[in-house]
């Protein structure tokens, strides 16, 4: 690869996480103005509202494997050892998490699982490429 592609999905999975949190605010900030919960119900999220629930959740699950996708994004450009297919790998892996996240928020929950395991099984790739480039280089 000749710059630097392995980076733009990484931003774009920034903007997806920036994005919910916005939405999350927004979602809170619409409960406490209807009355349905006090503001300081939020200090330690013990009655989120099911209307930012959803976000909430949904941001979390943008901390777990794209801990990992951070990771090996990172490790195969330091080690040049990101091509097109890790690169088509990594959007993959961005774009099940958009799928995901917008499925949590929408409660459209059917999909939900095979948009998880589209990303598990893109990230897993990545993880075995790099594997396979260290073992032959």
């Amino acid at each position: 690869m000749s710059g630097f592609e392995m980076f733009w999905p990484m931003m774009a999975h920034a903007f997806l996480v920036f994005c919910l949190y916005g939405l999350l605010v927004r979602r809170r900030a619409a409960v406490v103005r209807a009355g349905k919960i006090d503001r300081s119900a939020f200090l330690e999220n013990h009655a989120e509202p099911e209307e930012s629930r959803a976000v909430n959740k949904a941001i979390a699950n943008q901390f777990e494997l794209p801990v990992l996708f951070y990771a090996i994004s990172i490790l195969l450009f330091m080690m040049e050892a990101d091509n097109i297919l890790s690169v088509s790998l990594a959007w993959l892996f961005v774009l099940s998490r958009y799928l995901q996240a917008y499925m949590h928020i929408t409660g459209n929950l059917p999909l939900r699982r095979a948009s998880f395991m589209a990303g598990f099984v893109s990230l897993f790739l990545m993880w075995l490429w790099l594997v396979a480039w260290m073992a032959t280089s």
